[in-house]
């Protein structure tokens, strides 16, 4: 298979990817990731020149278990739901969540969609969408008068900018009204600071967003509400990691700083 290059924000899939395959290599994996394996197994690429932390490579797979757990309880609890992953990169959420029921639609630019296609199929339930987000035509292919719909977002939103996500956000409630909406976020000083990060580097991607107090979304428009924090330095997952590692991310957690530098925010749109 060619050599895959991508450009600057597109380039940076390939950092989850690597650390979904690296951690289902383990014996006892924080997440098992058939696809991220394959994927990984065939694409000719020097993973090495991204320069992962260990660290990173732990955060990201805790991040995607961890919306992958709430996504799957929330298509469990609620029937006839529409799922939309924004950003959605390589990853195999929608195989990994397993849920026959649910309408799936995994949105990218074009030519990582394009990509994705020569690894995934789509079905009756599970489509493909070659679009930037910030070009709203997208939103129009989301079916209506569905009971509910979930958005998903993981490492898309710091690469955005907070007028594109108050756009995002308000363009979204104005076709749906009412809808569940999960994704990772940086605090501000992170952002400031991860574009030293040398994965980032590599990429020459840009982190433009952070945000400290969840509850500054709200004023975006009335009807947004902030729901829940979820902590990678606060969970079961941790007992996966070795000693060194867990006793790193239990510190990490007495620490409002290091805390939310990097977590999962859940808000509830309604009209």
């Amino acid at each position: 298979m060619e050599k895959i290059k991508l450009s600057k924000e597109k380039e940076t899939l390939i950092i989850p990817l690597v650390a979904k395959a690296l951690e289902s290599k383990k014996d006892n994996p924080i997440i098992y990731d058939e696809s991220a394996l394959k994927i990984y197994k065939q694409i000719d690429y020097d993973f090495s020149s991204l320069n992962i932390p260990t660290k990173t490579n732990i955060m990201l797979a805790i991040r995607a278990k961890l919306m992958d757990d709430y996504v799957k309880n929330f298509l469990n609890y609620n029937k006839d739901c529409v799922a939309f992953h924004l950003g959605c990169g390589l990853d195999s959420r929608y195989k990994r969540v397993n849920n026959k029921t649910v309408d799936w639609y995994d949105l990218d630019f074009k030519e990582v969609i394009d990509l994705k296609k020569i690894f995934f199929e789509e079905s009756s339930n599970y489509h493909m969408i070659g679009s930037s987000v910030t070009e709203y035509s997208w939103i129009d292919k989301i079916p209506k008068d569905k009971e509910n719909y979930i958005i998903i977002a993981e490492g898309l939103f710091m690469y955005l900018k907070y007028e594109e996500i108050n756009e995002l956000l308000i363009k979204l409630k104005e076709k749906l009204g009412s809808f569940t909406l999960i994704f990772d976020a940086y605090s501000i000083l992170t952002a400031k600071n991860a574009n030293k990060h040398p994965s980032i580097k590599k990429t020459k991607a840009n982190i433009n967003w952070g945000i400290d107090n969840p509850k500054e979304l709200e004023k975006i428009s009335v009807g947004i509400k902030f729901k829940k924090e979820v902590f990678f330095t606060d969970n079961k997952l941790l007992d996966k990691l070795s000693l060194t590692n867990k006793i790193i991310f239990k510190i990490a957690n007495y620490f409002k700083t290091a805390k939310r530098a990097h977590r999962i925010l859940i808000y509830k749109i309604d009209n």
